[in-house]
């Protein structure tokens, strides 16, 4: 803290003065015949310093509890600077709760750390001194009393030490420094205390080593909140890297805030895997989230006191003022689900802006088999993410209280802790958007520029809850991303008011070919880069906006897209990668269509990524708001029927026996969370599990698959005597059906038509399942008749109703193909179940030539592909086989060409290549 030359008074009172180089740290001050001396010849505890006075022209005293020491400056003003430097360390240690050291002025305490103490001889003092061994260090006073006051003389660090024996009582302690040379009372005595520096060594050179690893990192070669050199602690489950000064602040936030551990001290918590997450994570990536908005006029440095510490600390950690919050923030489910996503990868700077902006490290995952994001990172073999896990178990965080940016309003802005906003005027005006204090201000508090907003966003009501100020209640709010990757939240008192806002602000920085943008209700709007179809050599500017789960594109030369039907994707798949690339987003739509977003800014990215993975997923509990298959069936009942289908058909008593409680509810629950990632195997899943998670998904369904508008016209139906009436009754109803409702009770009933044809073998007639589905479909108690006849007479008359009523339009014909195209596919997943309980295994790959990079005979490869081969594991077989190794920066890519090479289509790297 400060260092120089001083005049010390010898203790027999003498006026001879005796110059001394003196140093002061957090826990000693000290003083050296030379500047260059490393070991003192005399050192005082900062924390038996109980007080500094002024004694006369350019000299002051430390006074301790049994002695004082009289130094003299060269000036008056020097010496006033060591008198205020001493009195506020001094002042700082009595302010709080001391760290315990050797040098405590306790004498339970001091003998308590010491590993071995008695007195020794030293060559060059005509007394014994007492040594003491403790930890890493071995100190020397001049007596035992001296000891108990903590005053000694100085210490040797053993990290540097070597002990020798010398002859029968001596023995060496060799430092590069100085030779301290030692004599025993005896020989016994000698050899207890060789083997206690001994040890000493061991556990310096040990905890030396965990502290160098560390420092190997070079941002954790500074303190990360005042930039000290050679930071000796750390926050284990912050992962920063600390100075002790700081390291006393953060035990005032609590431990559950901030655990402080020394790298030196505490050898039994640094385990290999917490090594590895210091130098993973860095001071670097904890500032890019802890410090990403600290204002110049509130950072602190090494020099900065112990109240300007606490304030800032306790802002920076504790409400989280400068945090560069996650986009997700505020979004409880939200927050869980993506974190469960986060730890099964090694993207520990996206777990930690998700742990440290609200979602729960106990979170339930809806997976029975992994209940916690810490059983997914374990099966996701992520070592590291368990560590951060671990360390952040019992931390005291919650959700919210980041600062979103600089103040803005018309509006309020964010401080975001506990949704407390501050009110602010704003004004659109040239293309720039500025925020005041208030309306008779002429200076603005700041602004934004239209044209570096990239992206907006209409929260959904009560998003960031609701609040008040003296001028109402507020309840909506409304986001603005700028090309700095800065994110603006602002506050309004209605939806009306925040659409009319954003509809300005798009006017403004959306570009003239993609204005026809704003005239849908979107929910998310901006520019992204994107490749698509055939133009995949650059990727292309274009306007994106978020309409429920429809996706608009327009290009940057005006072309507009079909809108993506985000919950009819096949695959939605995220590409992150390393520091300094680009991030894409894969979606592979129906009719082969695929789209590659690519991320510039992280911060918006990751919206959009989020924003697109919930609009492609299920959003409530009727049909229209599930994902579904091209065909407008509900993802969920065509994996529930295509399973049955081809494992159950011939099952007995399917859809009659109920499966076990647990896994149905366990299946329902991932299957309505996303059934686009779930893949249900014969051997992991039991048929009558399945079963019973259809049937239970249609009775839970929200307004039923009659819908309870047109219920109650199916069940009146049952009363036609005349059945060619009834039919015809039927096929107007169906008709009248929402098209998702059509679409999925045409498949629900070609699936049992399917069944009942099985009989022989099931047991399930055509009777028998309309008395299970007949209640299910119509969410009745079971003991009107009329829901099992109306299911009996759709199973009965199949071809008759579906086909007449949703494919009049085409030939006959088409329905003699339909059907005998459905009993083929019976037919062959049959004689596949025969051969398969036979033991006759089906051929099922093919040979296929593949040509690297240009079609040429001594490129081609002839490689046997299997049905389940991706693209990806295809590239990389015939690297292998070309021995061609994949360096870092190398990107690959397999195309299917067509047979008269006129097109190709890359294919996704997850894509199976058949």
């Amino acid at each position: 803290i400060r260092a120089g030359w001083l005049d010390k008074n010898p203790p027999q009172g003498s006026y001879i003065y005796q110059k001394r180089w003196v140093k002061l740290d957090a826990d000693y001050l000290r003083y050296f015949d030379s500047e260059k001396d490393t070991y003192s010849k005399r050192l005082i505890p900062v924390s038996s310093i109980s007080r500094v006075a002024r004694v006369g022209d350019q000299k002051f005293e430390v006074v301790t509890n049994n002695r004082n020491f009289v130094f003299r400056a060269e000036n008056d003003a020097d010496r006033n600077e060591w008198i205020r430097t001493l009195q506020q360390i001094a002042e700082e240690r009595k302010s709080k709760a001391p760290e315990r050291t050797l040098m405590s002025s306790a004498t339970d305490r001091a003998t308590e750390l010491a590993d071995k103490s008695g007195f020794l001889e030293l060559r060059g003092f005509k007394h014994k001194l007492f040594v003491v061994v403790a930890g890493d260090k071995v100190f020397l006073y001049k007596n035992a009393e001296d000891y108990e006051l903590g005053i000694g003389i100085t210490y040797i660090e053993m990290n540097v030490g070597n002990v020798k024996e010398v002859d029968r009582r001596g023995f060496d302690l060799t430092t590069p420094y100085r030779i301290f040379s030692f004599s025993a009372d005896s020989e016994q005595e000698k050899e207890e205390w060789v083997e206690a520096m001994q040890q000493s060594i061991t556990e310096a050179l040990s905890n030396s080593e965990v502290a160098e690893r560390i420092w190997a990192v070079e941002s954790n070669r500074f303190c990360a909140d005042c930039g000290s050199p050679k930071p000796d602690w750390a926050s284990i489950n912050l992962c920063v890297v600390i100075c002790k000064r700081c390291a006393g602040e953060h035990r005032g936030l609590g431990p559950g805030i901030t655990k402080v551990r020394s790298l030196k001290m505490d050898r039994k918590v640094w385990t290999e895997e917490l090594i590895e997450l210091f130098q993973q994570f860095g001071n670097m990536m904890a500032k890019e989230f802890w410090a990403a908005n600290v204002p110049p006029s509130e950072a602190i440095g090494p020099t900065s006191s112990s109240q300007e510490r606490r304030r800032f600390l306790i802002a920076k950690y504790r409400e989280g003022k400068y945090r560069h919050y996650h986009p997700l923030f505020g979004n409880q489910e939200e927050l869980d689900r993506a974190l469960c996503a986060a730890v099964t990868t090694r993207d520990l700077a996206e777990t930690q802006a998700l742990l440290f902006c609200g979602a729960s490290v106990t979170c339930d995952t809806g997976d029975p088999q992994c209940p916690t994001p810490l059983a997914l990172a374990e099966r996701s073999g992520q070592r590291l993410q368990m560590e951060f896990l671990l360390q952040n178990k019992t931390s005291g965080w919650f959700g919210g209280c980041c600062e979103a940016g600089q103040s803005s309003g018309g509006l309020l802005s964010a401080l975001l802790c506990l949704a407390e906003f501050s009110r602010r005027w704003c004004t659109l005006q040239d293309g720039v958007l500025s925020y005041y204090e208030n309306d008779r201000n002429a200076v603005p508090n700041g602004e934004i520029r239209v044209e570096e907003i990239v992206c907006l966003v209409n929260n959904p009501l009560h998003a960031h809850g609701a609040w008040h100020s003296f001028s109402g209640s507020h309840e909506s709010t409304f986001e603005v991303y700028t090309e700095a990757d800065r994110l603006y939240l602002f506050g309004v008192e209605s939806p009306d008011s925040a659409r009319e806002w954003l509809k300005s602000i798009a006017k403004s920085f959306v570009h003239p070919r993609a204005e026809e943008l704003l005239a849908l209700d979107f929910e998310r709007l901006g520019r992204l880069h994107y490749k698509g179809g055939l133009t995949l050599e650059r990727a292309q500017e274009g306007w994106f906006a978020l309409v429920g789960s429809m996706l608009h594109v327009c290009s940057e030369d005006g072309r507009w897209q079909d809108p993506l039907q985000l919950r009819k994707l096949q695959e939605l798949c995220e590409h992150p990668c390393p520091a300094g690339r680009t991030p894409w987003l894969g979606e592979r739509a129906h009719a082969g269509r695929t789209l590659y977003i690519q991320g510039e800014r992280k911060l918006d990215f990751l919206g959009w990524v989020h924003a697109i993975q919930k609009a492609a997923g299920s959003s409530g509990d009727t049909l229209s708001e599930q994902q579904l298959t091209e065909s407008d069936v509900p993802l969920l009942v065509d994996r529930c029927i295509d399973y049955i289908t081809q494992c159950g058909l011939t099952s007995e008593g399917i859809y009659r026996k109920s499966g076990q409680n647990s896994k149905t509810t366990s299946l329902l629950e991932v299957l309505q969370r996303d059934a686009r990632r779930v893949r249900l195997k014969e051997g992991e899943h039991q048929v009558d599990d399945v079963a019973n998670t259809l049937k239970r998904f249609f009775r839970d369904l929200g307004d039923g698959l009659f819908t309870r508008r047109w219920a109650p016209d199916w069940l009146w139906a049952t009363a036609l005597e005349d059945e060619e009436a009834r039919v015809g009754e039927y096929r107007q109803l169906l008709a009248a059906l929402p098209p998702v409702n059509r679409a999925t009770l045409k498949a629900l009933i070609n699936h049992l038509f399917r069944v009942q044809c099985f009989s022989g073998e099931n047991q399930m007639n055509t009777h028998n399942l309309a008395i299970v589905f007949g209640p299910t479909l119509f969410q009745t108690d079971g003991k009107d008749y009329k829901a099992g006849r109306v299911v009996e007479d759709l199973i009965s008359h199949y071809v008759e109703i579906f086909n007449v009523a949703l494919m009049a339009s085409l030939p006959w014909q088409v329905n003699d193909q339909e059907m005998k195209k459905q009993q083929d596919e019976i037919t062959a997943i049959m004689k596949m179940r025969e051969a398969s309980s036979s033991g006759t295994q089906q051929a099922g790959d093919f040979i296929c030539t593949v040509y690297l990079e240009e079609k040429k005979t001594e490129t081609e490869q002839h490689v046997k592909v299997r049905a389940t081969m991706t693209s990806e594991e295809l590239t990389f077989e015939i690297l292998d086989r070309r021995k061609i190794v994949v360096k870092e920066k190398d990107y690959w890519s397999c195309f299917e060409v067509n047979e008269r090479e006129e097109a190709e289509r890359p294919l996704h790297y997850s894509e199976k290549v058949l």
